[in-house]
């Protein structure tokens, strides 16, 4: 999986992209090696919001966009929990994916059977 980090107005230092990598571990492991995943962090600069630090990430998929956006006071915490947001994400689609795949086997596994009882039945 590709990942881009980019910093509006914000410094991306080697620590917040070492530590994004190693949340998205688990993430890498459950999309394809085409995949590629944007990942956006700012300040906002209203001094009335305390949830100031915001990391939003788009992730590319084949044929699907998923994207996560959270704020916290802290930019690793924003980072984690848009992280943890997009991994839910990915596995509800993956989990989406497989039962259309077992449901479609399961419709061609009956149409064989009935195909083959008809073929037995005429014998």
């Amino acid at each position: 999986m590709q990942i881009d980090i980019k910093g509006r107005n914000v410094p991306v230092t080697d620590d917040l992209r070492t530590h994004a990598e190693r949340r998205l571990t688990k993430v890498t492991r459950q999309v394809s090696d085409l995949a590629r995943l944007e990942i956006e962090i700012f300040k906002e600069r209203n001094p009335r919001v305390s949830d100031c630090q915001v990391a939003e990430g788009t992730l590319y998929l084949k044929g699907i966009t998923l994207r996560a956006q959270d704020a916290s006071p802290d930019m690793h915490h924003s980072l984690n929990l848009m992280v943890d947001e997009l991994a839910r994400q990915v596995k509800r689609h993956r989990d989406k994916l497989r039962h259309r795949r077992e449901a479609h086997a399961a419709k061609a596994r009956d149409a064989r059977a009935l195909a083959r009882a008809a073929n037995l039945g005429s014998v």
